[in-house]
């Protein structure tokens, strides 16, 4: 359903013209459609586009007779839902009203103040699941000596990855496949509650462990906090939000899980000279493991406190409760009332859908448009793991260490590390949406693949000083192309590429393959370090960008700005017809724009692409007529 809403922002189009006074309500509708025209889309095109406005305003009246709600804020809601765009025209609206829905569209980030509580609840979530991760980069200092591991033997290496790489096999194995059964029960709320609960548990009991199997044990039991979560914020912030910042809400969790990550290198930092205190086997790396806890106590305060998802409690038939629901994070009861009737259209479009488990297990696979879309999101969530970053997140004060820092400096350096991955991945709210999704990764992953052969070879190096430097210059290069990049697009466009009867079980397996390559690359860097040396381990990972780069080239759609009917030409095309296609358009952009040699662009592959073009074309051979006229 959240999708559904997303993939009409592209429709929601500038209000400004006419907004007061009769001439610029004439002016709307022809404004809006040469807009669309050079656009390339039909203006406000929905699944209630098939009704003319007096048939969508029976339905919300009839809607909310049904559920005891205003059907006269219903019906003119209905009529909004239908045209969004085109408030202006509608006479039966108050003029408070058609000021609320332009500040909303000229406005998007004047929300109401409990949906700004959300959005912090949501990204206080981001920040448990960053810190879950990290803060054994700077215990994995500690605890081996204390477990008797520490000495560079294969056991002792595999054991080190194993123990670091625990949250993730539980994850990818079991707790990831558990989020819609949790979900349908819990609840949205219900869910962050207690799989926050189970962080912060498993945190504490991590840090109060005495051998390595024990400990081995606490962090697997951390993946059943760790899975559900990070499918469940997403989706919540995104059945929340407004339509035209449910992307950037979405990109929200990258954000607040990069200064988790951060803020666990902190953490390290703060208690690295903690003594022992006659606490038996150390006390600083027990307080490294148990502060992430911290964070996820105060997500559980506040969850509870935040309003339920409206899509879940329609779901359970409380569509009352859902428009409660939607009043407290919408600044009007007309944009309350207009977003609760569109989600039950929408959920009446997914009750078509009455596809068993299994059979959308099979469908993912068998149906080619759903095929190219499950494998666009795990060429993107693989690569998210196979680029390198959680290498430098998990080891990076290893690493740093090897290359010739003190522990102390090791820690300062990856908390570094940690706050370039945070502040760049800002920029990513601004990138993604104006270059698309597939162009940032075709720039991303050669870079990446260069600066991680910079650290890698600058381990040759024979100056200590120059070899610290520079290797900390590639590890920073890299984190801030990658944060930028292939850090926030995996979870946006694996939300974007599903079908929307496949969409849960699509998003399943995204997730899983995202945590099953993490415990792969957590459990073997150790011993592809000791076997390959650093030299060979970068290059390795460098090596892996190349790949990539190949994979995003072939098989990667773009899928920014399309609406759900362009999105299904896009995924049906076959994947050998993409891929030679993109091949053909990449050699053409090198003699274009590197050669510069003065050669046509060749032909767009999609047919909204092409529309785009054409219709492009003639409002530009439009506006020459006028001047010259």
């Amino acid at each position: 359903m959240d999708q559904d809403t997303q993939v009409h922002e592209s429709r929601q189009h500038d209000t400004r013209l006419g907004f007061f006074g009769e001439e610029g309500r004439s002016s709307a509708s022809s404004w809006d459609a040469e807009k669309s025209a050079s656009d390339g889309l039909e203006p406000d095109v929905n699944v209630l586009s098939n009704y003319s406005e007096a048939q969508v305003r029976t339905m919300g009246r009839n809607y909310a007779f049904k559920y005891g709600m205003d059907p006269d804020l219903f019906s003119k809601a209905a009529a909004v839902a239908r045209r969004p765009s085109f408030f202006n025209s509608m006479e039966f609206l108050s003029d408070d009203e058609k000021e609320s829905l332009f500040e909303e569209a000229e406005h998007p980030w004047r929300l109401s103040g409990q949906l700004y509580w959300l959005i912090v609840m949501a990204s206080m979530g981001a920040a448990v699941q960053g810190m879950d991760e990290t803060v054994i980069n700077g215990a994995q200092l500690q605890y081996p000596s204390y477990f008797g591991i520490a000495e560079d033997t294969e056991r002792n290496t595999w054991l080190i990855g194993l123990i670091n790489s625990a949250p993730y096999l539980c994850c990818s194995t079991i707790s990831c496949w558990m989020s819609d059964w949790l979900n349908e029960r819990l609840s949205r709320r219900g869910t962050i509650f207690w799989t926050c609960f189970v962080s912060a548990i498993t945190c504490i009991w991590s840090g109060l462990t005495n051998n390595w199997w024990h400990l081995f044990i606490s962090r697997f039991f951390l993946g059943f906090g760790i899975g559900p979560k990070s499918s469940t914020i997403p989706v919540y912030s995104s059945e929340c939000a407004p339509p035209k910042i449910r992307g950037s809400l979405v990109m929200m969790w990258q954000v607040w899980t990069a200064f988790g990550i951060m803020f666990g290198y902190v953490m390290s930092l703060a208690f690295y000279r903690v003594p022992s205190h006659s606490i038996h086997k150390g006390l600083g790396w027990r307080l490294m493991l148990g502060s992430a806890a911290l964070p996820a106590i105060l997500v559980m305060l506040q969850v509870w406190f935040c309003p339920e998802s409206p899509r879940w409690l329609m779901g359970k038939g409380r569509h009352r409760e859902a428009f409660e629901a939607y009043s407290r994070i919408r600044k009007s009861p007309l944009q309350a009332a207009r977003d609760t009737f569109y989600t039950h259209v929408l959920l009446l479009e997914e009750s078509s859908y009455e596809v068993p488990f299994w059979t959308k297990v099979k469908e993912i696979f068998t149906v080619r448009r759903n095929r190219n879309g499950v494998v666009g999101a795990w060429v993107v969530m693989f690569m998210q793991q196979f680029c390198g970053i959680n290498v430098i997140a998990y080891y990076s004060s290893s690493i740093f260490k090897e290359s010739g820092f003190s522990e102390r400096d090791a820690l300062l350096a990856s908390w570094g590390y940690g706050m370039i991955n945070w502040v760049f991945a800002l920029p990513a709210f601004f990138s993604i949406d104006r270059f698309g999704r597939r162009t940032l990764l075709l720039f991303s992953f050669p870079l990446m693949s260069v600066f991680l052969l910079l650290a890698g070879f600058a381990f040759w190096i024979p100056d200590e000083k120059a070899r610290v430097g520079v290797i900390a210059l590639g590890i920073y290069l890299f984190t801030i192309v990658y944060a930028s990049s292939e850090g926030p697009v995996p979870f946006t466009y694996s939300a974007e590429c599903a079908a929307l009867y496949v969409r849960d079980v699509t998003m399943s397996f995204a997730t899983a393959t995202c945590w099953f390559f993490n415990f792969i690359l957590s459990l073997t860097w150790p011993s592809l370090l000791k076997a390959f040396s650093p030299q060979g381990a970068f290059g390795w990972y460098a090596a892996w960008n190349m790949v990539g780069f190949l994979l995003v080239l072939w098989l990667l759609p773009e899928t920014k700005g399309l609406a759900l009917e362009e999105l299904d030409d896009v995924f049906d095309v076959p994947s050998y017809k993409h891929a030679a296609y993109q091949t053909r358009h990449l050699a053409n952009w090198v003699q274009r724009t590197v050669l510069r040699r003065d050669i046509p662009k060749i032909e767009p592959l999609y047919r909204q692409q092409r529309v785009a073009v054409h219709n492009q074309e003639w409002v530009e051979m439009k506006h020459e007529g006028e001047h010259i006229e």
